[in-house]
């Protein structure tokens, strides 16, 4: 028995930072010749090819870590999103969740750290598929209205960062008025973890409980009117209570 819980628990480690690995490596072997690419192509085309591969990486990704039996993911409702124009936003549990959503929707966007979109592992795909650095609010608000304009749809967290205070974050204002100005609704999602894995302040050397379980559902749809902060208020206040009674369901 022993020397089977060694041999699971190598297994697991394995797979975890073999596949964290593997990603990094396929982020890079894509990003490099983007870069080039995004320069040589027709803007738009770039764009959707940008945003089509990046889907594809994320796919491959999952498809990996699942075939190994210690990861599971429900996002199948994600699907009947693709073709419209929206800005979706969801709660931020761990650092997977743009692959989690990217892995399913062929025109995401998202808005990135300026140090994301310089990193050379990260940087030319990612410019390539037009996400949008979050360094300037007036371009954040221009760049938003014609990505969804032109069809794309912009995946947003309105915590900002990673989930500190659970259920959810103070949310930030911005993302109320960039939905506001592109004049589209907001679609939101909501990812459910069984694990804070990747979570803000995990160790990244810390293995979690396996089979690691993840799912997104959808939410509401919502229109941005009236006062902006107003909004931003009621939305948290939404997903404080969708997620708290997500929560209670669990523990029934």
């Amino acid at each position: 028995m022993w020397v089977w819980r060694q041999l699971k628990s190598l297994y697991e480690y394995i797979v975890l930072y073999g596949g964290l690995l593997f990603f990094a490596l396929i982020c890079l072997a894509w990003s490099l010749p983007a870069d080039v690419l995004r320069h040589l192509m027709p803007q738009r085309i770039a764009v959707r090819v940008g945003q089509y591969a990046i889907m594809l990486a994320f796919r491959i990704y999952l498809f990996v870590v699942r075939a190994s039996g210690l990861v599971k993911c429900d996002l199948s409702a994600l699907d009947a999103l693709r073709g419209e124009p929206l800005i979706i936003t969801t709660n931020h549990p761990a650092l997977i969740d743009v692959v989690l959503i990217g892995s399913r929707l062929p025109r995401m966007v998202c808005v990135l750290k300026a140090n994301l979109l310089d990193n050379p592992m990260l940087g030319g795909g990612a410019s390539m598929a037009g996400y949008i650095r979050n360094d300037s609010t007036g371009n954040l608000i221009r760049r938003a209205a014609i990505a969804t304009r032109e069809g794309s749809q912009l995946l947003i967290f309105p915590e900002g960062t990673r989930t500190v205070t659970p259920p959810i974050n103070p949310f930030k204002s911005g993302f109320g008025l960039v939905a506001k100005k592109a004049g589209v609704p907001i679609q939101t999602v909501f990812i459910e973890t069984s694990s804070p894995f990747l979570g803000k302040g995990w160790p990244l050397l810390k293995k979690p409980a396996f089979p690691l379980v993840f799912r997104a559902r959808l939410g509401e749809r919502f229109e941005v009117t009236g006062d902006v902060k107003t909004f931003v208020a009621d939305l948290e206040a939404y997903y404080r209570r969708e997620l708290q009674a997500s929560k209670n369901r669990e523990h029934v």
